[in-house]
């Protein structure tokens, strides 16, 4: 007789809760991101700490092994993210036996990074629960989704990343500057985010544009402001040379803003580099109140320029400026064209300071027979030369006048209002040529050497101004007294001399107003 199958149905009895000791609990850890500093992202990474750490402890099989969260860090780039390779490293050192966190995107927004630091985990049985993705990584289809996740979020990023460059330029556009200002000595921001200026950080400015213009180093004005206990924009006691070229290039301290100097290369790598014409600049003049009126901010640049390519002799050599004695470079030969070097010289047991042609010092291929001249014997003759200038004083006055007359009736100014007005010309027609790629290319060459053309215009606009000043200020200093030196003045030297030519039996002083004056030796 046969006997029917039975099919005997075992209900599933209800899911207890399991106690179990801290030794058998999972320990487990959340990461949490957010890629801004603002009021907003920071509330949102409040919360994230606040859920993670509560849902964690609700459940009775989980230890909490710790909150991991990188505050205002872009998550393009782990290596900038400090609690994130901590974390990573707790997990190889065994301390985590599972992450948990919002999303892919949150963990790291490039598909390669993703990837890499869920298979590292892997190896180590960690998995990583991404909630709002619903994925686990040691699931099966896990890294699957995981891909293709990943992929949107570097999608999502660079998308970002590109709106935000396009928010950038626009606002460039608009003639909105930007500036950290935290470093930036001199100046501030107000209510409204304009930069104002700092008066006592200000001095500090216009006492390096004043000391170099007077002739002394970076080197020199570096020992000078750590002397007087002057911190730097960092707060640092050191100054270095290369930030004070830095300070004495800002267009920002002459009331201008250059905008876009430095560019991003990639969203990836976040690096910045200097903008050499790959991106547009944008050029904002009077924008906020200078600390360095224009003419002595473009004398600065010319004399940045002068030092760095120094003085060329008649035989082609160059002479690297140097800022040791007022008359530096400031001695030629009239033999050979070549400059004079200060040196000591040991003649005989007799120790003294002589000014020595450089031919007769190096061996430079051209024979000179130029005499040696003291130094004392050299300072005394160029007080008598300027003491000389000062004592024919109607004369002098008379060609300071005439001097300035040609100032006054320089080209200059006319010839930079037309270079300003082509400028503008040629800004407009930039729109209209934009599709049009050789007639752009063309309109850009314009604008460059327009631009560079200008400078040269404002340059030489500078030292003419300054000419004229120095001059006026000697005319009524010649009016009101007749003054003679006593003793040599470097500064006023400096102020005064152009050059010193050493002849046979004389000196000829060349001054900066336009008169030569001889004086025997």
């Amino acid at each position: 007789m046969e006997s029917s199958r039975n099919v005997t149905v075992i209900p599933a009895r209800p899911r207890r809760t399991r106690e179990v000791s801290d030794k058998q609990k999972l320990r487990v850890a959340a990461y949490c991101r957010v890629s801004t500093d603002s009021d907003e992202q920071a509330t949102s990474y409040k919360v994230q700490i606040e859920h993670y750490t509560s849902y964690i402890q609700a459940n009775p099989e989980w230890k909490l092994a710790g909150v991991y969260a990188d505050d205002g860090i872009t998550g393009t780039n782990t290596k900038m993210r400090e609690q994130f390779n901590k974390m990573i490293q707790d997990c190889m050192d065994g301390k985590i036996d599972m992450i948990i966190t919002k999303s892919i995107s949150r963990f790291a927004r490039i598909t390669l990074d993703c990837l890499k630091y869920i298979r590292k985990l892997k190896e180590r049985d960690i998995p990583v629960f991404f909630e709002k993705e619903n994925i686990n990584s040691m699931e099966a289809k896990g890294e699957v989704m995981l891909t293709i996740m990943a992929s949107l979020a570097q999608q999502e990023s660079q998308s970002l990343s590109q709106n935000v460059k396009l928010g950038i330029q626009y606002r460039y556009q608009q003639g909105e500057v930007q500036v950290n200002h935290n470093r930036f000595i001199g100046y501030t921001k107000d209510e409204n985010n304009q930069l104002v200026i700092v008066p006592e950080e200000a001095e500090i400015i216009k006492r390096i544009y004043r000391e170099y213009l007077e002739g002394a180093s970076l080197n020199k004005i570096a020992k000078g402001l750590e002397a007087d206990g002057i911190l730097t924009g960092a707060g640092k006691k050191k100054w270095h040379t290369s930030s004070l070229c830095k300070m004495l290039t800002n267009e920002k301290y002459m009331g201008d803003a250059l905008l876009q100097k430095t560019y991003t290369v990639d969203f990836l790598s976040k690096r910045r580099v200097k903008n050499d014409g790959v991106v547009p600049q944008y050029y904002v003049e009077n924008n906020h109140e200078a600390i360095i009126p224009k003419h002595l901010f473009m004398l600065v640049q010319e004399e940045l320029k002068k030092r760095r390519v120094g003085r060329v002799s008649k035989n082609g050599k160059r002479r690297n400026y140097s800022s040791n004695h007022s008359l530096a470079q400031m001695v030629l030969c009239d033999n050979c064209g070549e400059i004079f070097r200060r040196v000591h010289w040991n003649n005989r047991g007799k120790r003294s300071i002589v000014w020595r042609c450089v031919s007769r010092l190096e061996n430079t291929g051209v024979f000179c027979d130029a005499r040696t001249v003291r130094e004392d014997v050299l300072k005394e003759s160029v007080l008598q030369g300027i003491n000389k200038l000062f004592s024919n004083q109607d004369d002098f006055i008379k060609v300071l006048i005439e001097n300035i007359s040609l100032i006054i009736s320089s080209s200059l100014p006319n010839e930079i209002i037309t270079v300003e007005k082509k400028l503008v010309e040629l800004q407009h027609s930039l729109i209209t040529l934009a599709n049009s790629k050789e007639d752009y290319n063309e309109v850009v060459d314009d604008i460059y050497r327009l631009r560079e053309k200008r400078q040269t215009l404002q340059i030489q606009i500078a030292e003419q101004d300054n000419d004229r000043n120095r001059m006026e200020e000697i005319i009524k200093l010649l009016e009101t007294e007749s003054p003679e030196l006593d003793l040599y003045d470097e500064k006023l030297v400096r102020r005064l001399v152009d050059k010193v030519t050493i002849q046979a039996e004389k000196m000829e002083i060349a001054f900066k107003s336009g008169i030569n004056v001889e004086v025997n030796m």
